[in-house]
């Protein structure tokens, strides 16, 4: 090496699903980091068979191997920024709570209910265990409109709702909300509030159907920015504008809904 010094970028680890056709899931959650200028690693908590058209087939990890993976990366390595995705059953979202409740780095939590193609992604039981188990351990949850409704029963049907949902949100634990109001009609409009300050994100609608992985792209952007030390406002505003360019360039894949643009920037 001589006498160049290489510095570690912040390290980010993304729990999550694995999404084969790229668009989504881990995959989209490590591009985005790299996009962002840190390192990403990854535990996979389940995979997917799916691809443009949606979701044709779905295996969990077992919870010892999930474990496993968790205490490999924190144990050895050690994460500035969690990131968590689709955990569909109760014993994961358990074993994921456990591991990061006590370990001190900021956790973004994602909760994954519903796919871009409408499937329900999560059993009953386990949406209870997100609510009991996981969101107490959460610096940011970023709901969209479905979720919060399966999450607290509130449902939004117009940018007046967003406190009322976000104050549901926050009484399940986390330190902040970032609910995504982008299925309202007009402009859309997010969220963000700690129950004491308040800030909302508004941006143009693209007439772009190439949105497969926003979700997952912008919870994995905003951990990326907590691990490069921004506050959470900063975090989401940085996350935001990565997503909307994301989006912007989305492109076709396949006979379905293809993915966002993870390397716009680079092009």
């Amino acid at each position: 090496m001589g006498d160049m010094t290489a510095s570690t970028p912040p390290r980010v680890l993304t729990v999550a699903g694995s999404d084969s056709g790229g668009g989504a899931g881990i995959q989209a959650d490590l591009k985005t980091m790299m996009a962002m200028g840190v390192h990403g690693m990854s535990v996979i908590a389940a995979v997917t068979a799916q691809n443009s058209l949606g979701v044709q087939g779905y295996w969990e990890l077992p919870p010892e191997a999930v474990r496993a993976q968790l205490d490999s990366v924190l144990g050895d390595i050690g994460a500035q920024a969690v990131k968590t995705g689709m955990l569909a059953s109760p014993a994961l979202v358990e074993v994921v709570a456990d591991a990061l409740g006590g370990y001190g780095a900021p956790v973004v939590v994602d909760p994954v209910g519903v796919s871009k193609h409408g499937d329900p992604l999560l059993a009953p039981e386990a949406v209870e265990t997100i609510r009991t188990r996981l969101l107490p351990v959460a610096t940011v949850a970023t709901p969209n409109l479905w979720e919060v409704e399966q999450l607290t029963s509130v449902k939004v049907e117009d940018e007046d709702d967003l406190r009322r949902a976000a104050d549901a949100v926050l009484e399940l634990g986390p330190r902040w909300a970032l609910i995504k109001g982008g299925h309202l009609p007009g402009a859309p409009v997010d969220l963000l509030t700690d129950g004491t300050s308040e800030h909302r994100f508004t941006g143009e609608r693209h007439d772009n159907r190439h949105t497969h992985g926003t979700g997952c792209t912008l919870a994995s952007a905003i951990a990326s920015r907590l691990a490069l030390g921004d506050e959470v406002p900063a975090a989401v505003r940085a996350a935001k504008e990565y997503v909307t360019g994301a989006i912007a360039r989305g492109f076709p894949l396949g006979a379905g809904i293809g993915p966002v643009d993870h390397a716009w920037r680079l092009r």
